[in-house]
């Protein structure tokens, strides 16, 4: 099968977030799929940005063929964004000669989190007859409404909301990392029939070569180790909807007992303002580190006691959470303490942790304190069966094939 992956937001291992795009074509040409994705030479997740050759630029990566179609910097959620947005969408109808000319494909994924890729990757799918996928991360436009305060009636959110009305009338099938979405979706004029949730995953085989952290992240992980502390951990992004102020709070409420330390690693734009809260609050039992490599992060997770996730409270969470770290954190087979308020938490459908309520430093510290209660096989107990549900229900290689046979399916 020849697929069309467009992801505006497209990474990979090396440029970092998004991921997903990467995982699922690495297990499809593995499979023997020929797989294009089409990205935007600029994406404020990833960590690097791809060498921009031109309008159209062509690159392999691990076997993968990505296309890059350039499109100007921004920062934030600013015009400059959406100006970032429109290029990409725009180029996508006048560059596609670029990316198509030997390239038929069967299949057209439309998945960059806003839909308005959905008109081009229609023209597309149209053109060579092929099936079209609409895949959902963030339901837009609620997302722009409910957190950037956008009108019903701005200009921009108008044409979102024919864009997203459009997609799931127009697809032949709708992919949702949002398990709870599936109600919001058949309101806007898509047919029940087309839903199909396939939520984020891992990679076993990046997971199996465990790469090694870097060594200035193992001298202080070893250290705390030789002191015997207690460690509550967190690996990943630094933003707001991370909520990591509250984990300060909790550290702060936990000062005097001298066994429990905490580990931030990663960056982001709130870390600045993190680190001086924590300078702020004088807390001397947390430590910020860099971020690792992802490859690296099966290697730095088990030096952890207690892995900790939380989120800000979102409306938008109702319809569900699909997190990347929280399933690296169940890999890492550590029990984990779950800060969340929304439509599913498989924490505690793996009862591989505590699920409490978010940005509630009270809960959090007597979270904290209960595990630190349990016996080291309690906690392991917990760890494994966060792994065993993962193992079941994240690997790539299994969602990639579904996603196949749901395509396979329909295409008879």
């Amino acid at each position: 099968m020849n697929i069309l992956l467009i992801n505006h937001y497209a990474g990979s291992p090396n440029y970092g977030m998004e991921y997903r795009p990467y995982y699922l074509a690495y297990e499809w040409s593995k499979k023997g799929h020929n797989v294009r994705i089409i990205g935007s030479t600029f994406s404020h997740l990833r960590s690097s940005q791809p060498d921009s050759k031109g309008k159209v630029t062509h690159e392999e990566i691990d076997g993968i063929d990505y296309y890059w179609l350039k499109t100007p910097p921004y920062k934030g959620n600013s015009l400059s964004r959406i100006r970032n947005i429109f290029s990409f969408v725009q180029k996508l109808f006048s560059q596609k000669k670029d990316f198509l000319t030997d390239f038929a494909p069967d299949l057209v994924i439309a998945s960059s989190t806003y839909p308005l890729d959905i008109f081009p990757a229609r023209k597309i799918a149209n053109d060579y007859k092929a099936l079209l996928c609409f895949e959902v991360h963030d339901l837009w436009p609620l997302s722009p409404m409910e957190i950037g305060g956008y009108p019903k009636l701005h200009p921009y959110i108008m044409f979102l909301q024919l864009a997203e009305d459009f997609a799931y009338k127009n697809s032949d099938f709708v992919v949702s990392l949002l398990p709870k979405a599936k109600d919001h979706m058949i309101s806007r004029g898509m047919s029940g029939n087309k839903f199909y949730y396939l939520p984020n995953g891992f990679s076993l085989e990046e997971w199996m070569k465990n790469q090694k952290p870097p060594q200035s992240h193992l001298e202080v992980l070893e250290g705390l180790k030789e002191k015997r502390k207690f460690i509550i951990g967190y690996a990943g992004g630094h933003a707001l909807s991370n909520a990591l102020g509250t984990l300060l709070k909790a550290a702060k409420l936990l000062s005097k007992k001298a066994s429990i330390a905490f580990v931030l690693i990663g960056k982001g734009v709130e870390k600045e303002n993190l680190i001086k809260m924590a300078t702020s609050l004088g807390l001397e039992n947390i430590i910020f580190l860099p971020p690792v490599p992802k490859k690296s992060i099966p290697g730095v997770l088990p030096y952890m006691d207690v892995l900790y996730i939380g989120w800000a409270r979102n409306p938008l969470y109702r319809f569900g959470i699909s997190p990347n770290k929280l399933i690296d954190y169940m890999m890492a087979a550590k029990p984990i303490i779950h800060a969340v308020d929304a439509g599913n938490d498989i924490v505690k459908e793996a009862s591989c942790g505590f699920s409490i309520s978010p940005e509630d430093p009270q809960q959090l510290v007597k979270a904290i304190l209960k595990m630190e209660e349990l016996s080291e096989e309690e906690r392991k107990e917990m760890g494994e069966k966060g792994k065993a549900f993962v193992l079941k229900n994240h690997n790539y290689e299994l969602l990639a094939e579904q996603f196949i046979e749901i395509a396979s399916s329909l295409n008879k």
